[in-house]
């Protein structure tokens, strides 16, 4: 493996497609629900790409670039404008970080809540049409 550095962190010699997009789906604060309803994709799509099963066709690819402020060429080979490397002036301080992974954890919460929700609206509208029946 590559020594990492400022210059070579997340590569494609370092790291893999799947490893650039995990990072840059975290550092933009989304979660894979988020990101995969914004794309319109399910879940275990996204996590298949970030595990390096799949590869996202190109229309996905250049989405994804967009929606994570990444360029399209970084997230598929590591070089370009991407992510700052640890350290770096321009990245995000630690607690910056962790408000936007706590974030993302609470926005995935509240997905899983709304469709309890929904589940239990519709478990009620169900109960009512049997009544009035």
């Amino acid at each position: 493996m590559a020594e990492i550095t400022s210059e070579t962190w997340l590569e494609d010699d370092v790291a893999t497609f799947g490893d650039r997009l995990e990072a840059a789906r975290l550092a933009a604060g989304f979660g894979v629900e988020d990101l995969a309803q914004r794309l319109g994709v399910r879940d275990s799509t996204i996590v298949a790409w970030e595990a390096d099963a799949w590869e996202p066709r190109g229309n996905r690819l250049q989405m994804l670039a967009g929606m994570l402020n990444v360029s399209l060429t970084w997230l598929m080979t590591g070089k370009g404008p991407g992510l700052g490397a640890p350290g770096d002036a321009s990245a995000l301080p630690y607690g910056a970080r962790m408000a936007l992974a706590e974030i993302a954890q609470l926005r995935e919460q509240m997905q899983v809540l709304g469709r309890d929700l929904q589940r239990a609206e519709q478990n009620l509208a169900s109960q009512l049409r049997e009544m009035a029946a």
